[in-house]
């Protein structure tokens, strides 16, 4: 019997938490346009050995391989399809994705193994392509919609209406109770020049009916977060709306309590329902991420990213204020007229705003992006290896820049961990600096020290502020930083651990622990974390159960020593 001709769907994603939907949505293309055709899906990430992905791939001697190229996964990509041509040398090599559809040419000129390049939407195109290699011919643009050869190079496919369901048995299967993913429309209104969805043409709304089966069945897969990667969600408040009401309706019944729900959103254009609708959602039943990128106008207006805001920084304060909701709001560092001073307002701006992380990213040139294809009006250096990170730009030196890395590092480090909220606080209070100016000196310090960067341990990062900071600011003491200090590591960590550094050996600890246990008794098999503030005189004790499902934290009591 002849063996049916056979592709494997890859993807490689950056950690295993991830999933990846590319490959399933064109598994459900082929098996909607090309039900003939033997296709699966190999999902793998970036940190295993190649060897052991190339062995998952090859297992099943494929008649083609596709990926799905993203900036995390491009390198790794491209060696693996040189190791799969060699090991499977009638095997053809497919690429699409974003880090693809817009460098077609060169990614088919500088890689041998690759022979096509599908660009844009695949759905459609996947399944042309794998019909016409199985029938033996030759195929062509007509045949193939965004299909790019060394031949010749086709514009981004783009779909319109609805598109096959990704939401197979073998993707909840594999899924596993990682973050799930969903689209619920494609396309973006806007058109920055940093960004590449205004490039995936107008949006389009998915059937709300369709939406809502995909919500209850991601819901009730086991994964405790659904990121909606709609590019706007609320662009048009009509279908965000209708989706929020599904979810206020149906959450603690249909969709079980604990759920997230992650979405994008432009915080300036958000309606009063859709305020209203947030406002009733369940404590950590949504998370909403914010990309404000700058608060410089002229900024904004040099990236083509309209703005009001005023009324953005409006709503990201009443939004905060709700307290139900965890609010991820973005910066990008490099863009056009942004220079130090202008970067630290923007920085400090929303840093006040009170959202529970604050992201700072760094321009990247994506292919295909304006920033990318008009250096005459964007003039900046930058990386040609991915992720094609600025290096310097007119307003900001090569200097600068790392600088900012080093505010960033602290950033993520000291808040966007959560493990150092109440420290932060405590430094900005006793030393009156500005927050940039704060993340500044902690940045330029670690450096120093050598603990920036990846791979630094927690206690040995806790070790280092409370060595560094008192030296750094006569206003910080050692001994009230320690308690500070004790009480972020005790509710960010259920161990109830305490770093050497912060641990003082005291035999009156343990009648504390005793008394606590009697005045405040802890319920049976639930681990309690306690500490003597010296500087107070008070002992602080955690509980670790109930978990706030927005900050990550748990509750921190406190009790006068006086009293015990």
């Amino acid at each position: 019997m002849t063996r049916p001709f056979s592709a494997a769907l890859c993807a490689l994603n950056a950690k295993y938490v991830h999933s990846s939907l590319a490959p399933w949505c064109l598994l459900a293309g082929v098996r909607a346009f090309a039900p003939q055709i033997d296709a699966h899906v190999v999902e793998g990430t970036v940190n295993e050995p190649p060897e052991t992905v190339l062995e998952r791939i090859a297992s099943g001697a494929p008649d083609v391989v596709t990926f799905s190229c993203y900036l995390w996964n491009i390198r790794q990509t491209l060696t693996l399809a040189e190791q799969l041509k060699r090991r499977l040398p009638g095997v053809w090599i497919v690429l699409g994705g974003p880090e693809v559809s817009y460098c077609a040419a060169d990614v088919l000129s500088e890689n041998p193994a690759v022979d096509f390049v599908l660009s844009g939407e695949g759905e459609t195109s996947v399944p042309a392509l794998l019909s016409c290699l199985a029938k033996g011919k030759a195929p062509s643009a007509d045949e193939v919609p965004g299909l790019c050869t060394r031949e010749y190079i086709a514009p981004p496919c783009v779909l319109s209406g609805e598109v096959p369901s990704p939401y197979t048995p073998e993707y909840f299967k594999a899924l596993n109770g990682r973050i799930a993913y969903l689209e619920t429309s494609r396309g973006c209104p806007f058109t920055c020049a940093f960004c590449l969805s205004g490039r995936c043409g107008a949006p389009r709304y998915f059937d709300l009916k369709g939406v809502y089966e995909n919500i209850l069945a991601l819901a009730n897969s086991g994964a405790q977060t659904v990121k909606l990667i709609d590019r706007t969600f609320n662009a048009n408040p009509r279908h965000a709306n209708a989706i929020l009401r599904f979810l206020l309706s149906h959450y603690g019944k249909e969709i079980p309590a604990g759920v997230c729900f992650h979405f994008e959103i432009a915080g300036d254009i958000l309606t009063e329902e859709t305020m209203a609708l947030l406002a009733q959602m369940p404590l950590g039943a949504v998370q909403l991420e914010i990309g404000m990128q700058s608060f410089c106008e002229k900024t904004l207006e040099a990236v083509r990213r309209k703005t009001n805001t005023e009324k953005l920084k409006a709503n990201i304060r009443r939004l905060v204020a709700m307290g139900n909701m965890h609010i991820h709001i973005d910066l990008i560092a490099g863009l056009p007229y942004e220079d130090v001073p202008t970067f630290a307002e923007s920085f400090n701006t929303a840093y006040a705003l009170g959202a529970d992380m604050l992201q700072m990213g760094f321009l990247k040139l994506l292919h295909g992006a304006a920033m990318r294809e008009e250096p005459q009006t964007f003039p900046c250096e930058f990386r040609k290896d991915p992720p094609y990170e600025v290096i310097s730009t007119p307003w900001l030196t090569a200097d600068e820049l790392a600088m900012l890395h080093g505010v960033e590092d602290a950033l993520e480090r000291m808040v966007n961990s959560g493990r150092f909220h109440r420290t932060a606080d405590y430094f900005l209070e006793r030393t009156g600096l500005t927050p940039f100016d704060l993340f500044q000196t902690i940045g330029k310090a670690a450096h120093e020290a050598g603990v920036d960067g990846h791979g630094i341990p927690l206690d040995e990062y806790t070790a280092f502020l409370l060595e560094a900071a008192p030296r750094l600011w006569s206003s910080v003491t050692r001994e009230a930083l320690r308690d500070v200090m004790v009480c972020d590591r005790l509710e960010s960590n259920a161990t109830g651990r305490l770093p050497l550094c912060l641990h003082i050996a005291d035999p009156a600890l343990g009648q504390t622990v005793k008394r606590l246990a009697a005045l405040s008794p802890p319920r049976p098999g639930v681990r309690r974390g306690v500490a003597i503030l010296y500087t107070e005189r008070q002992a602080v004790y955690v509980d670790y159960e109930n978990k706030n499902p927005k900050t990550g934290r748990f509750a921190l009591r406190r009790v006068d020593l006086d009293a015990l």
